[in-house]
């Protein structure tokens, strides 16, 4: 009945997209007085996610599965934001960051928001609502 509910790994891809960016925002505010540190983030969900149809390889998401061969979790590419030219060469803006942050914090809520719909609308359909 239910074989191929691909709203399910949208939200999961969602969310571990969301925490990924969170963890890029998170290194550039720690670094916010590092002299020639740059901002970095990572390509927008939606262009990650119109870019599905490349081929990649199957990814290991634990040690030994799929014996051991491939890499942990998916990644999306990670860039240089926009290059500044303070004196000391750092790039950091806290303000942005922190407004960088909020976008992903709703990102993730989104997409759990999503899943949760999705979990009460298959156990509507089952009887169990």
């Amino acid at each position: 009945m239910f074989y191929d509910l691909n709203v399910f790994k949208t939200a999961h891809a969602m969310a571990t997209h969301a925490g990924q960016r969170q963890a890029v925002i998170s290194r550039n505010m720690a670094n916010a007085d590092t002299p020639g540190y740059q901002p970095r983030d990572i390509e927008a969900f939606q262009k990650a996610f119109d870019n599905t149809d490349r081929q990649t390889a199957m990814t290991a998401t634990r040690q030994g599965h799929l014996n051991g061969v491939g890499q942990a979790g998916q990644t999306w590419a990670e860039y240089v934001a926009n290059p500044s030219s303070d004196p000391n060469g750092n790039g950091i803006s806290l303000e942005e960051e922190m407004l960088k942050a909020v976008e992903v914090k709703r990102q993730h809520d989104r997409a759990i928001a999503i899943y949760r719909s999705s979990i009460g609308i298959i156990r509507t359909s089952l009887g169990r609502g």
